[in-house]
């Protein structure tokens, strides 16, 4: 009888536990089902090869949109992009709707192409910002590492585009209204040459000045938020605070969080968690 019992109770705790996991799956699936996914939607091409964004636009959408630069070391690594919808659920939850940003990859393409790259992607996204339901004048950039120094060229050297250009996307600005960069590399006249690690690193030093974020601060940048961990052994928080001490000088809006104990790239969860609480926040006031 004893058996029984236990093995009753054992089968209520399975059912709980099942229960439990499902609505937490169901909640997962719903989230997911609620954003609009456009996938692999091309932006240029070269090479023979094709450069893309993909594009998750929630249910309420709002009309602002986050240009995500999907880059690490910039390495601009594919991956399926339902499997992302987690990392952006707060600006989606906001109304914000998200542009993952690939730009053409190192080994084969340098820390140059890929600025001309994403430049070219938000162009392209303000050229079609009606297909995606986006004011094109609602437009922030966010990215971590590489991603944020690609942030940086975007939000502090835009242009207005060139009206002679033959291509109707070159005709069209790359500016943005607002950054977020996570533990941005700025000067990168001290890291280019031949790296192992960093094979984008290695092109031509005399290019180095004209894509490194901190030689283009001046007082018409867009309102920058700069987060870094004091504890990032690989881009050390003096290059974080050097830009946000710059734009301060500018009399650029600009704020910098210190993550105390945050290492490069917030592995602990709690780190990545409370940064991207302040970057959703950020982006809400700003756009």
């Amino acid at each position: 009888m004893k058996n029984l019992l236990r093995l009753a109770s054992l089968c209520v705790c399975l059912a709980l536990t099942v229960t439990v996991a499902g609505s937490a799956l169901a909640k997962q699936t719903e989230a997911k089902s609620k954003v609009a996914i456009t996938p692999d939607v091309v932006y240029g091409h070269k090479e023979g090869m094709a450069l893309f964004y993909d594009v998750f636009k929630p249910a309420k959408a709002n009309g602002s949109a986050v240009l995500f630069m999907v880059s690490g070391g910039w390495f601009s690594r594919w991956q399926a992009p339902e499997s992302r919808v987690e990392a952006f659920q707060g600006l989606l939850d906001g109304g914000i709707t998200v542009i993952a940003v690939h730009h053409g990859s190192a080994p084969r393409f340098k820390v140059p192409e890929a600025v001309a790259d994403v430049r070219r992607a938000v162009r392209h996204v303000r050229l079609n910002a009606k297909t995606y339901g986006v004011n094109p004048d609602r437009m922030g950039v966010w990215g971590g590492s590489a991603g944020g120094h690609l942030s940086l060229m975007l939000g502090l050297a835009s242009d207005a585009g060139d009206p002679n250009a033959t291509d109707p996307v070159e005709r069209v600005s790359d500016a943005v209204k607002s950054v977020v960069a996570y533990y941005p590399p700025v000067d990168l006249r001290q890291m280019v040459g031949p790296s192992e690690r960093f094979p984008a690193l290695d092109f031509d030093a005399k290019l180095a000045g004209d894509i490194s974020p901190i030689l283009f601060v001046d007082a018409k940048d867009p309102p920058t938020f700069i987060i870094h961990g004091d504890a990032d052994t690989l881009v050390p928080i003096a290059s974080g605070q050097s830009i946000h001490d710059a734009l301060k000088a500018a009399s650029v809006e600009t704020q910098m969080l210190v993550i105390q104990g945050g290492d490069h790239g917030f592995r602990n969860p709690e780190h990545r968690a409370r940064a991207n609480a302040a970057m959703v926040e950020w982006f809400a006031k700003h756009l």
